[in-house]
């Protein structure tokens, strides 16, 4: 029995690899692209106010920021998913990306501020006289690109192999991330870091030399946030349906046999860890022009749990479904918080003892089932 299951798992590992998408999941991308890239923006800017098919800016930046955690929810199913990695941590990666647009939106400012000074407003308030040696540069789109990819990258990589070096996994795995996020939280809350402590970045001006609050700049942002969003569930996907993918899926259900047969875990799952946190980072540099605000809170372990619900309602091991549950639980969140504020926290836990006791598989494997 020992033998034939290495025996069945490296015959699984050797199958054909297929498609990145069916001809049916195509036609789907290319209606969701026809409708993120043509319709909403002609809703949005060529149809007048009194419209009853016009979209308002509200809708536009709401719709804008959930697919900013659309984003952040296929890097959590990529990795918890597919390789079994329970991360309470991912608000962290999603921070650092935003804070690192944040910076180059605060030093686009220039001496609009209250003050008329070149620092921002939270500096002079403080009695700094120069930028710290990490605002070096970051004047400069390009180099803040950057910090969004290599930030998060570089910090979940060190963490990662360190932690998947030690072989630590499970639960530990997980309190282990939501208190490496919340200590930076509580960095990040001190004023003395040079990133605006518990107020954090706010009070934009303009991004790439356009007015970040003129309706044609917010529907470049939702149309970037629309490529972003459906790139990364090609990307996913293509990782997915490949060899990767399936060593991935191994490691998750039996990893000591993936060693058996010949296979390193440690860097399929580092290499993915640190993709996962990659893809947060740019969804969190996304989200901080549309939102127009980046504070400390975003690493709240709280939020970091949400963004497990997110996956768990839409359906774990499913890349559209954790789209779906995105959309699905901070839709609710958005009109919970309007109607019935101090509700939303019960419904968030009732949502969570519902999927988990009746939808195991989420809304996706209960649209599968009734399917089949």
């Amino acid at each position: 029995m020992n033998a034939t299951i290495p025996l069945r798992l490296r015959t699984a590992l050797n199958a054909p690899v297929h498609p990145v998408l069916t001809r049916r999941g195509w036609i789907a991308f290319i209606v969701a692209a026809y409708v993120l890239f043509v319709l909403v923006p002609s809703a949005h800017l060529l149809l007048p106010a009194n419209h009853p098919m016009h979209l308002s800016e509200y809708f536009v930046t709401l719709t804008g920021k959930i697919m900013c955690y659309a984003i952040v929810a296929l890097a959590m199913d990529l990795i918890w998913g597919y390789a079994g990695i329970l991360s309470l941590g991912h608000g962290l990666f999603f921070a650092l990306g935003g804070y690192a647009m944040g910076m180059y939106l605060m030093r686009s400012i220039g001496g609009e501020g209250v003050y008329h000074s070149d620092l921002p407003d939270f500096m002079v308030f403080l009695d700094w006289k120069t930028y710290p040696w990490y605002w070096s540069f970051t004047d400069h789109f390009a180099y803040a690109a950057a910090l969004v990819v290599l930030v998060p990258g570089v910090l979940a990589f060190v963490f990662g192999y360190f932690a998947f070096r030690s072989r630590i996994k499970g639960v530990y795995f997980s309190i282990i991330t939501q208190a490496l996020t919340y200590a930076f939280m509580l960095l990040f809350f001190r004023n003395d870091t040079g990133f605006g402590g518990n107020n954090g970045f706010t009070d934009f001006k303009r991004i790439l030399g356009f007015p970040i609050t003129a309706p044609s700049t917010r529907v470049a942002l939702f149309a970037a946030t629309g490529v972003a969003m459906l790139g990364a569930l090609v990307l996913c996907r293509w990782i997915v349906q490949s060899k990767v993918g399936r060593v991935l899926t191994a490691i998750r259900d039996a990893e000591s046999r993936v060693m058996f047969i010949g296979y390193n875990p440690l860097y399929y799952k580092l290499a993915v860890w640190t993709l996962s946190a990659v893809l947060c980072g740019i969804a969190g540099a996304l989200y901080v022009p549309q939102v127009g605000i980046i504070n400390p809170g975003e690493m709240s372990p709280a939020n970091s749990i949400e963004i497990a619900i997110w996956v768990a309602v839409g359906g774990r091991g499913s890349l559209v479904g954790a789209i779906l549950g995105a959309f699905l639980v901070n839709g609710a969140k958005s009109w919970f918080t309007q109607a019935f504020p101090e509700f939303w926290l019960f419904f968030l836990g009732l949502i969570f003892i519902v999927v988990t006791l009746f939808l195991p598989r989420g809304v996706v494997g209960l649209f599968s089932r009734k399917r089949s």
